[in-house]
């Protein structure tokens, strides 16, 4: 499901935002900075404080997640659901992938929210239907971030 495409981007860029559902039934969206590719099917992030999203995961585990590389103007978004999952109970294969990308943070995550994924999907900006190139992209939105 994940391409080797869609895992790239993701592990260059940690930071996915999750969408849940509140208890009344509205869409929450949370960013979340440690995320992992577990599996082509499986990826998680660790719960550091997130109270509302673990709240919402629990009582419904339907999410979607966003990944944005701002220089390619690409995106990877995924749909499944989301489990939580203590650290106490968390298996040594996930708790190993969080030591081999997080290790600095482990200590601060109570958990870990894991999501099975039903759904993936490479999103590219419409400046690549005009022509444009990745290459192009990435400059012109490099020199873009150095003149903030």
């Amino acid at each position: 499901m994940l391409t080797d495409e869609m895992q790239s981007l993701i592990r260059t860029h940690t930071a996915g935002f999750v969408a849940t559902v509140r208890a009344e039934g509205s869409a929450a969206v949370s960013p979340k900075a440690t995320f992992v590719v577990v599996d082509e099917r499986t990826i998680a992030c660790g719960n550091i404080r997130s109270p509302g999203t673990v709240a919402n995961l629990r009582r419904n585990p339907a999410c979607e997640i966003c990944f944005l590389d701002p220089l390619t103007r690409k995106a990877v978004r995924v749909c499944g659901n989301g489990t939580v999952i203590s650290k106490a109970v968390a298996s040594h294969e996930l708790t190993g992938v969080f030591e081999e990308y997080w290790a600095d943070f482990l200590q601060h995550m109570t958990g870990f929210m894991v999501f099975d994924l039903t759904s993936a999907e490479l999103i590219l900006s419409p400046a690549y239907d005009h022509g444009a190139t990745e290459q192009e992209l990435t400059a012109a939105n490099k020199a873009k971030m150095a003149n903030l």
